[in-house]
C-alpha cells in the first residue's frame, strides 16, 4: 500500500517470481488503513458491526430492564466501539455522529431512556 498521492508511473513490487497487488487498504490488527489515511471507512465498519450487535441484543433480550441491557451493551457493545479508538479517534462531525447514533439506537427503544439527549 502507498500513502499519499501515486506515482505517475507504474511501480511493480516482487517477491521472487511473486508480483505483489497494489491495494487501497489493508487491515492491521484490526484497524482498517486506508491509502489517504482516512479513518471513515474503518468508523462506517465498526458502526456496522455495533449496530448490528445493538440489533442482536434487542430482539435475543424480552426483558426491557434497563440494567440487564446497559450491562449487555457494556460487555458486546461497548468494545467493538472502543477498540483501538487512540489511533482511528474520529476528526469528523459526521464520524462522531455515526459512533454516538450506535448508542442512542439502543437508548431509544428503552422506555426510560426514550427521552435522552
Amino acid at each position: 500500500m502507498i500513502i499519499g498521492k501515486q506515482p505517475p508511473f507504474n511501480i511493480n513490487v516482487k517477491i521472487g517470481d511473486l508480483c505483489l497487488p497494489h491495494v487501497t487498504s489493508c487491515r492491521d490488527l484490526g484497524i482498517q488503513v486506508c491509502s489517504s489515511l482516512s479513518n471513515s471507512s474503518h468508523i462506517a465498519n465498526v458502526v456496522n458491526v455495533a449496530s448490528q450487535r445493538c440489533n442482536l441484543i434487542m430482539h435475543s433480550f424480552i426483558t426491557r430492564d434497563t440494567d440487564i441491557l446497559e450491562r449487555a451493551f457494556i460487555t458486546y457493545v461497548r468494545p467493538i466501539l472502543e477498540y483501538n479508538s487512540v489511533i482511528w479517534s474520529p476528526q469528523t462531525i459526521t464520524d462522531i455522529r455515526s459512533l454516538e447514533k450506535v448508542q442512542r439506537q439502543v437508548t431509544k427503544r428503552l422506555p426510560c431512556l426514550s427521552g435522552m439527549p
